[in-house]
């Protein structure tokens, strides 16, 4: 195989103040190959991204530079420090990138097929305008989107996420390049949508004869793509080889604390466990389109007699893509959300007050969870004052300090911000919020979904030593595969609102009954 990419020495630097500077990546030395996946995993702040980026110049220079010795050839052609000219030819033209997020980086004022357009008229302007909108018909297509004449006239918001990435994927094919960069591509989607954007991207490197490099934190999918893989840490590459190599011989101890985040050990199921709750017969309605008067013309039907129960030790996984109605059911179990039906605590709760004492919730996003203003004393408090106000401030301090201690945070972190922390970190806070006034249940909904594998792996073997020693039962949300197999007893596996089956987390796994819940665990590679 011919080198197709090389980095050279490759060390980015970013600008503090006039004094200061950060070491982003460091002597980074590693080749694409014609024809060939290249992963790069590795946690948040690795570096992953800012090598990626540094290959079309798209670092936000003068804050970020390279060091005197930095090189990256493409063919022979020299990348730092070329012309605008000859970038603007290689972006798009030789080499397209596909960003993470593409709701921020599609433009939401402009229609998607011409924004596709928009890089067939740079990169081939001898076109028709005919035949460019041919072409952008044809490239959507290409990418699985379905009505791709009236989806070219859709607006980004109008589109679903899985369809925002194939217009992004779209985009960077455009013009038959021979690299395509993948950077994180499938992280906000479901199991589902990141399978199917797994299998499109090797259809189209099969089709056109592309390079990809496939950046992510999600080592079962570059395991599933890539022929060969790379590992940074801290900015440094660590360690590189097959990707059969890597999964079974992992060399350095980073590599193998990866790749043992990734082992399922069995659960052991409490036996006689008692009956602690009852969800009995749950419905939930949303308006789609209402009438001038404000008569209600058409209605979603978000959760459709949803019924089980909750034993005491136990967890109950809940699965399904976006819009099964997961999270619709944790907000309605928590009482944060209208809804029909009856929950049942046993034994019942004298009021609203001691029913959201005995059921807490950990969201998704803790960042947006927990109020920037109050300290970490304030956060994980404020329950015990609202729920003991006979405490004094000294119980509520040690009551504090207890379960931070327990949630893996220092005494220490007491007066620091959320701002001061890291993702996981900042999780921890919220789970320490929740546990703090010792609830029976606790709704966890999506609380590792933006993660990095090895503190998703911490926090969840965090919760399973918490639920072992205080007999918490967990409602754990999440369309993650790995999590629930990692963490459920019991799986219900919902669909358009409706729980479609329900069974042990062994049975389900083994032998699923359904053909959607088959397809959920065959796209996220789970084996027991």
């Amino acid at each position: 195989m011919k080198p197709l990419l090389q980095f050279q020495n490759l060390s980015v630097y970013f600008k503090q103040n006039q004094e200061q500077k950060t070491t982003a990546v460091e002597d980074f030395n590693a080749t694409l190959y014609e024809g060939e996946v290249l992963g790069i995993v590795g946690e948040s702040g690795s570096g992953k991204s800012v090598t990626a980026l540094s290959v079309l110049g798209l670092l936000p220079y003068p804050k970020a530079f390279h060091s005197a010795k930095s090189s990256i050839l493409y063919r022979g052609m020299e990348l730092i420090g070329a012309s605008d000219e000859n970038l603007k030819q290689i972006r798009g033209g030789k080499i397209g990138f596909v960003f993470q997020e593409p709701m921020s980086s599609l433009n939401p004022l402009h229609r998607v097929g011409e924004q596709i357009a928009e890089n067939l008229y740079v990169h081939q302007p001898q076109l028709t305008k005919r035949q460019i909108h041919a072409k952008t018909i044809e490239l959507l297509k290409s990418v699985g989107i379905i009505h791709a004449n009236e989806r070219y006239k859709a607006f980004p918001h109008e589109l679903s996420g899985g369809q925002r990435q194939r217009v992004m994927i779209a985009m960077a094919v455009a013009n038959n390049p021979e690299i395509l960069i993948a950077d994180e591509p499938t992280t906000a989607l479901d199991v589902t949508i990141q399978a199917q954007i797994i299998d499109l991207l090797l259809k189209l490197k099969k089709e056109r004869g592309m390079s990809i490099i496939f950046i992510s934190h999600n080592l079962h999918l570059v395991r599933r793509i890539a022929d060969r893989i790379i590992v940074m840490k801290q900015g440094r590459l660590i360690e590189q080889g097959t990707t059969k190599a890597i999964f079974k011989h992992p060399k350095e101890e980073y590599t193998r604390q990866l790749m043992n985040s990734l082992n399922v050990s069995k659960l052991k199921t409490p036996e006689n466990a008692p009956l602690i709750a009852k969800i009995n017969r749950f419905y939930v309605e949303f308006a789609l389109q209402k009438s001038f008067w404000g008569r209600v013309k058409q209605k979603l039907l978000a959760l459709n007699n949803v019924s089980f129960n909750l034993y005491q030790g136990q967890t109950l996984g809940i699965v399904g893509e976006s819009g099964s109605g997961k999270t619709t059911l944790g907000l309605s179990i928590t009482s944060l959300m209208k809804h029909k039906g009856t929950m049942t605590l046993i034994p019942p709760a004298k009021d609203e007050k001691e029913f959201r004492k005995r059921v807490q919730i950990v969201f998704q996003d803790p960042y947006n969870s927990l109020n920037p203003r109050l300290n970490v004393l304030e956060i994980v408090g404020e329950g015990l004052k609202v729920h003991f106000p006979k405490l004094s401030k000294h119980e509520v301090l040690k009551k504090v300090i207890q379960i931070l201690k327990e949630t893996g945070l220092k005494k220490s972190d007491l007066y620091k911000y959320p701002h001061q922390f890291s993702g996981g970190q900042r999780q921890r806070i919220a789970i320490a919020r929740a546990l703090v006034l010792n609830p029976e249940i606790v709704v966890l909904d999506e609380p590792t979904s933006a993660l990095d594998v090895t503190i998703q792996a911490q926090i969840l073997e965090m919760l399973r030593q918490l639920q072992q020693k205080r007999k918490i039962s967990y409602v754990f949300i999440s369309h993650d595969m790995f999590a629930i197999r990692r963490m459920a007893h019991q799986v219900a596996v919902m669909k358009d609102g409706r729980i479609i089956e329900m069974n042990t987390a062994e049975k389900i796994f083994k032998e699923p009954e359904q053909p959607y819940t088959k397809q959920l665990i065959e796209a996220s590679l789970v084996h027991n």
